[in-house]
């Protein structure tokens, strides 16, 4: 893809609306300093030096949309507490509309706390309670869903497995998308085993894709066109699910894109420099769906979604690409 392909794409990602429905969590992150060891034991003493919160799970996705449309909603559901609250602050002060979002005191917000120390990860302290929603809440997130349909031109769908999905409600998804004419985008999670139907593109990492497909995970292979057990894989799962596309990230071996009556596009990584994986995934859902809805073929949106994530995976924390950076890796 040229420069000129790139930028014309990108003026028009500003008009999309896209919707993203999925587990909302609250990123915070602990950033610190180490100079001992605690006598109390053989672990270090962490001396906080700086604290950070930023949206997680399917909220990042809306916040990486949120860097070129400001037309993003999301959906999901917390709990009553102060957590639910700053992570609907955040989501607003970047422009997302929460207005779909329900909080109820039935449910636990999730929060992933990350402590850092000279740029290493000491360890994550997740506190989270696997939700069960309960019919009147996924009742009502079916009919904001419908009302919504009219205004937004893509959905996203961003399973991290942790209870907001389950299979009566995908399938009410699959068939409300459909039936409006919608772009429809999943990132499945193979712990919560949904059957997704007729989406336009679904998208698992090399290790889900296998577990998705029933087969045992193998080394990859240079390049990927030629990784026989990766290709069969994705003809699995091409059948089983039935999707537009299938696009599986391979991390350093970028992006597979498997689309019916076509050979399978390799795109390869175009990270520089690589200090933090986490959120790639969201960065790829998000611009490859931003990129289906402005016009751009599907190896064009993945040229798209490969670049964005090259971007991300150079930067700590939970982060995101900006129009800017996009065109600069392109330029590069």
């Amino acid at each position: 893809m040229n420069r000129d392909r790139v930028s014309a794409l990108l003026r028009d990602f500003a008009g999309k609306r896209i919707l993203v429905i999925g587990d909302l969590m609250l990123d915070e992150f602990l950033w610190g300093k180490v100079s001992r060891i605690s006598p109390e034991a053989p672990v270090p003493v962490v001396e906080v030096v700086k604290e950070e919160w930023f949206p997680g799970g399917a909220a990042n996705v809306a916040r990486n949309l949120a860097e070129f449309s400001k037309n993003v909603r999301i959906m999901g559901v917390t709990g009553q507490c102060a957590h639910a609250e700053h992570l609907k602050r955040l989501l607003t002060s970047e422009g997302i509309n929460v207005e779909a979002v329900q909080s109820h005191a039935c449910y636990q917000t999730i929060v992933k706390t990350r402590i850092i120390a000279r740029q290493q990860h000491v360890v994550r302290i997740d506190r989270e309670k696997k939700l069960e929603v309960r019919p009147e809440h996924a009742a009502a997130a079916l009919a904001q869903l419908e009302a919504l349909l009219p205004e937004i031109d893509a959905i996203i769908v961003e399973d991290y497995g942790k209870g907001m999905l389950a299979q009566s409600f995908a399938a009410a998804i699959c068939e409300l998308a459909n039936r409006a004419g919608r772009i429809l985008a999943v990132d499945p999670n193979p712990h919560n085993p949904l059957a997704w139907r007729h989406v336009s593109v679904i998208k698992p990492n090399r290790v889900e894709a296998f577990a998705s497909a029933g087969l045992p995970v193998t080394d990859p292979v240079d390049p990927p066109e030629r990784d026989e057990a990766l290709l069969k894989a994705g003809r699995v799962l091409s059948e089983k699910w039935q999707a537009d596309n299938l696009l599986i990230t391979l991390g350093e071996q970028g992006v597979l894109l498997f689309r019916h009556g076509a050979a399978p596009y390799h795109a390869p990584t175009r990270a520089q420099k690589v200090f933090d994986v986490s959120g790639a995934g969201d960065t790829v859902i998000a611009l490859f769906t931003l990129a289906l809805s402005a016009g751009a073929t599907p190896p064009e949106a993945a040229e798209i979604a490969n670049h964005a994530s090259g971007v991300v995976v150079g930067k700590l924390g939970t982060a995101t690409v900006t129009p800017e950076e996009l065109l600069a890796s392109f330029e590069g």
